[in-house]
């Protein structure tokens, strides 16, 4: 077969040549009304990309994972039930598991029995914060080549709750105590950033990159004032509906994320933990929400996410149910076995949109970091309510725009079906609560779009 170019015979086209046919076309319409759009986060979207776009563009310098994991999400309320599940998801074909453990008195060697932890990652999160238990866990791996992953992230767990799990000296003091005991094992990674609160809530994706990196960075801190070094950090992120923003995301993470670990000269890896966002899910005409985790989960995978948890169509208003679960586990695997989603590594490579979008997203997100570490940090910050505030002001634009129907979200602002009824559907209650309790600090909370219109629908029905 010939090794010619097929396009060495035409001339190259420059952007200003391509910008200026497109003005002709336009008739006297303006370029930059009509076709450049501004996203939230007040990047100018234009309506093609040359390479001119991406000249000096700073590459990628992290590999993006060579395997991607189906993940499925386990509540161990009960370890033996639990357990049962987790083996049955196995079996059909999940990869990976999050479990999510409540209370010490779930027992981990009936929680995992039976389960390849040398095959199986595990992401555990902790609803309480306890030394005993963590070592007991430790212990019970032993000298396993286990991929577990205990996502400790004390500092979130102030976000997300407004309280530390005891006081800010004792978490830190445990969370130096398991990072000691743990010492010389590579297979047990300690530390988590969970950056799927802010996005839940609101925030924009500039904001999302800037929290995770400066929530990374207290604990960077931390174990340098330590004189340790920290190896590697799982990122839980939240996944938008925004397509190719979404991928740009997850891609400056990585970026951010080995930019920061140069600044301390550590090479510690960027794990990614993927999952739907909640925020614009619906609770009328809920079969649209596979729809949304399914490019949702898209967006997740081409980003360079290691593993993806997907969310079922009726999470928000239905218990765990096997029928949920199974529908969002095949919408991952018709992804990887039938849709060759795992098939080219790193796709995104050389799209000019896309590589544009992570520098811009990657260079704002930098410049909000250093902004929040001249304000003291990130934990600062959040005791003086600055993050708060700020992820209220970027939710309320998202919100102004869904209630004027400039953010659609289908069957819900748009396209209702009136004879769709919802009331004696729900088991669990699908809207923001809020606990009247004593807190520290004001915490972020989680909101949906459609909330405040689906109890109206609900009350009306």
């Amino acid at each position: 077969m010939s090794n010619v170019n097929l396009f060495d015979e035409f001339d190259p086209v420059s952007s200003k040549a391509w910008k200026q046919k497109i003005q002709v076309d336009l008739k006297g319409a303006d370029y930059n009304e009509t076709l450049i759009w501004k996203s939230p986060e007040g990047i100018d979207v234009k309506p093609f990309y040359h390479s001119e776009d991406v000249e000096g563009v700073v590459p990628n310098v992290s590999e993006p994972p060579k395997k991607w994991y189906v993940t499925q999400s386990i509540y161990a309320n009960d370890s033996e039930r639990a357990n049962k599940k987790a083996m049955e998801a196995l079996e059909r074909g999940a990869e990976s598991l999050v479990v999510t453990i409540p209370s010490e008195t779930v027992s981990i060697k009936n929680l995992l029995a039976d389960i390849d932890l040398e095959s199986v990652p595990i992401y555990l999160e902790f609803a309480f914060l306890s030394a005993k238990y963590l070592k007991s866990l430790i212990d019970f791996i032993g000298n396993k080549r286990a991929k577990v992953f205990l996502n400790l992230d004390i500092v979130g767990n102030l976000a997300r709750t407004g309280n530390w799990y005891h006081s800010m000296d004792k978490d830190y003091q445990i969370l130096r105590e398991i990072h000691d005991y743990v010492r010389g094992n590579p297979y047990i990674h300690i530390l988590g950033t969970d950056i799927s609160l802010y996005q839940n809530a609101g925030a924009n994706k500039v904001q999302q990159l800037a929290y995770a990196l400066a929530q990374a960075n207290e604990y960077l801190n931390f174990f340098k004032e330590l004189d340790e070094e920290v190896t590697s950090l799982v990122f839980k992120v939240s996944i938008g509906t925004n397509y190719f923003f979404e991928i740009a995301k997850l891609r400056a993470l990585r970026l951010l994320w080995e930019t920061l670990a140069q600044e301390y000269g550590i090479e510690a890896g960027c794990h990614i933990l993927a999952l739907p966002t909640k925020r614009n899910k619906t609770l009328y005409d809920y079969n649209v929400n596979m729809l949304r985790t399914t490019t949702e989960s898209m967006s997740a995978i081409l980003g360079g996410a290691n593993a993806v948890c997907n969310l079922s169509y009726d999470n928000i208003f239905h218990k765990d149910n096997e029928f949920g679960e199974r529908m969002a586990r095949n919408q991952l695997l018709i992804l990887k076995g039938e849709s060759y989603f795992e098939k080219v590594a790193n796709p995104a490579d050389g799209s000019y949109y896309i590589e544009s979008l992570t520098h811009q997203l990657a260079e704002r997100a930098l410049e909000l970091f250093k902004s929040i570490e001249a304000g003291g940090g990130f934990l600062k910050q959040l005791k003086e309510h600055v993050i708060q505030k700020k992820i209220k002001e970027s939710a309320e634009k998202e919100q102004s725009l869904f209630d004027e129907g400039k953010e659609v979200l289908l069957g819900t602002n748009k396209y209702q079906n009136d004879q769709d009824h919802m009331k004696e559907a729900m088991e669990i209650y699908p809207f923001l609560k809020t606990d009247k309790r004593k807190t520290l600090i004001e915490p972020v909370l989680e909101k949906r779009l459609a909330e405040s219109l689906e109890q109206k629908r609900l009350s009306d029905e």
